[in-house]
């Protein structure tokens, strides 16, 4: 009895060592994505952009030979949902790290027990400027003004247009993006000669395109993401405007289709590398997109990359810094990502340091059109 017993315990250990060094052979990666609601179509494509990655870093032996593990909880584009998501990663799946979506106001209500938790944020987003927490997040989100530059720069460089109107949506993040549109137009020897508002299920916006073109716009700068823009695009041509140009926000490559095929080249659309792949350059910006899509295109050949490859190069400089920090304790992670050198991914070329965190420092965008039925570079 005695012998029995001594060899059901020293089985129960074995069993119990192989699950510790299993646990540990794990690294968790939490994402807080809005799955539902407005940030469904970007953070849809945030977590398979992570999912893709995790694929492609495991097959290499994972991190420092542990495989990557992606869970996701759907915040549903609310705030308050992100936090009970973010806690139930901490506490329940002890996560290793936070790799999470564009719900700003989400994770910035995370972030300080994130922080407190001694555990980095990657994100789609950007915090506001509160030290303790900057400390422990790095942002993969373009600075709001390259969009508004890259637009405006087109204007001045490739046409003769020097009056615009802004036609933008209420939200917060769009309302900022209008205030740079006021400030920088000076710049660029452009002048706001309109500034109108819609509201994001508008069926209709003649009257405000009306507007636009009546005080003498030659351009719609449109700020807001969505079906929005095929809208715009469709009054454009109702009313008859057949000189007038939409200029949109970056967004989906299929909303930049349809509105393309209203408005053919009078339609043009911020865009990062990976969504205008076939006419770039030989060169890193090429190969870090190629080396994206090859993973991608087998799994999702009819969706756009634009917002999975941001997710992509976040991953790629995760691992990038768990190689530098020869850990993946949360603190050695931290400390390493502002030690990572330049990385030129599939959507732009990041520069994280100790200062630094925000980190897409160069204007990544390029300015398409739709031509023959598909998306190019607006020459």
């Amino acid at each position: 009895m005695h012998k029995r017993r001594m060899l059901i315990c020293a089985i129960m250990a074995v069993f119990a060592f192989s699950g510790k060094v299993s646990a540990e052979e794990v690294f968790k990666i939490g994402s807080s994505v809005g799955l539902t609601g407005y940030a469904a179509v970007v953070d849809r494509a945030w977590r398979d952009g992570l999912t893709v990655a995790a694929e492609a870093l495991n097959e290499k032996g994972g991190l420092l030979g542990k495989k990557i593990q992606v869970i996701t909880e759907d915040n549903h584009s609310q705030p308050q949902d992100a936090v009970v998501g973010y806690r139930k990663m901490i506490s329940s799946d002890e996560v290793h790290l936070f790799n999470s979506g564009c719900v700003s106001a989400g994770n910035f209500a995370a972030a300080s027990f994130v922080m407190r938790a001694n555990l980095p944020m990657y994100l789609c987003s950007i915090l506001p400027q509160r030290e303790n927490e900057q400390v422990w997040a790095f942002s993969f989100l373009a600075p709001p003004k390259f969009e508004i530059e890259s637009r405006y720069r087109y204007l001045k460089e490739k046409t003769g247009i020097r009056k615009i109107g802004l036609l933008y949506d209420p939200t917060p993040y769009a309302l900022m993006m209008k205030d740079l549109g006021e400030e920088l137009a000076k710049e660029f020897g452009l002048e706001v000669v309109a500034e109108e508002t819609y509201k994001a299920d508008d069926a209709d916006m003649t009257v405000q395109i009306g507007r636009i073109n009546a005080a003498g716009g030659g351009a719609v700068v449109k700020i807001g993401q969505g079906g929005s823009t095929v809208t715009a695009a469709k009054n454009i041509k109702q009313l008859g405007l057949d000189k007038m140009l939409l200029l949109s926000s970056n967004d989906d490559g299929s909303i930049f289709s349809q509105a393309g095929e209203v408005l053919g080249d009078r339609f043009l659309f911020v865009a990062p590398p990976v969504q205008l792949p076939k006419q770039l350059k030989p060169g890193p910006s090429k190969e870090a997109v190629d080396a994206f899509l090859k993973y991608w295109k087998p799994k999702y050949p009819d969706r756009d990359p634009a917002n999975s490859a941001r997710a992509w190069d976040s991953m790629m400089v995760l691992a990038k810094a768990v190689e530098i920090a020869s850990s993946t304790e949360g603190e050695a992670i931290r400390d390493a990502t502002e030690k990572v050198p330049t990385y030129t991914g599939a959507y732009a070329t990041f520069n994280f340091s100790d200062k630094q965190h925000v980190g897409i420092t160069e204007n990544p965008f390029l300015i398409g059109k739709f031509a023959n039925g598909e998306l190019v570079i607006a020459e």
